[in-house]
């Protein structure tokens, strides 16, 4: 395997340990230990913490390792309210334009029979995200569309976590099918208060999820270290893919 590949295998792994909170923010490691669990190297794995770094997942700690970004909530809402923005805008300009092509892959996607709506928590997320993107893409601003994609890529930590219930994926086919359908039909003030609500909804949702579930891992993480005689600051085993 080349360096590269260790690098982006190192990359998606702790990534998706920190994803499903078995890295928790504020744990922290060394790049040995890191090598060492992950049977790499320390080479690709200090380059997977460097990109994991400047997405924001994970800070070097002066002489002391790294450590796992704790959730800052206030600049999630803050993205959050930027995304919202932006995606007013996108609906302004949509109701304005004659002609919207990308509108048609949605509507494929979302005005679709109960019957046929997808039930899968990770495969709704994904089209979720492209929902939203597409709205902005569609309006031709491809710089507004970058910034939109930037943040969303910055939430995705948590707004993921939205679709663990079911009642919220069939939520969000009611919703988005209501917004496309108000936009289609240029009842424009309609469409932002449903797109707002949507959003909002959505934010509230997460960070509740988010709360509950990292007090459930570090619940389960501290009887761990109860049960198996733990040091404090030793981390629990990844799960290596």
């Amino acid at each position: 395997m080349t360096p590269d590949s260790l690098a982006d295998q190192a990359y998606a792994q702790l990534k998706a340990s920190i994803y499903d909170f078995h890295l928790l923010p504020g744990d922290r490691f060394s790049e040995t230990e890191m090598a060492e669990r992950l049977e790499m190297s320390r080479t690709p794995v200090r380059e997977a913490l460097f990109r994991l770094q400047r997405e924001g997942y994970v800070e070097v700690l002066f002489r002391s390792g790294w450590q796992v970004r704790p959730f800052d909530f206030r600049q999630f809402e803050q993205l959050y309210d930027v995304r919202i923005t932006l995606e007013i805008a996108s609906v302004h300009k949509l109701c304005q334009m004659t002609e919207a092509p990308l509108l048609d892959d949605l509507k494929r996607t979302w005005l679709v029979q109960a019957k046929d709506r997808l039930t899968d928590g990770a495969i709704v997320s994904a089209l979720d995200e492209r929902f939203h993107e597409q709205l902005v893409e569609a309006t031709g601003n491809w710089e507004m569309a970058r910034i939109h994609h930037d943040i969303t890529e910055r939430i995705r930590i948590i707004r993921r976590l939205d679709f663990t219930k079911e009642a919220r994926i069939e939520a969000t086919y009611e919703e988005h099918g209501k917004i496309l359908r108000h936009i289609i039909e240029r009842h424009t003030a309609e469409a932002v208060a449903m797109l707002t609500a949507h959003i909002e909804t959505s934010k509230a949702e997460v960070r509740k999820i988010t709360l509950h579930m990292l007090y459930e891992a570090r619940h389960n993480k501290n009887e761990g270290k109860a049960d198996g005689g733990r040091d404090g600051d030793e981390l629990s085993p990844l799960p290596l893919s």
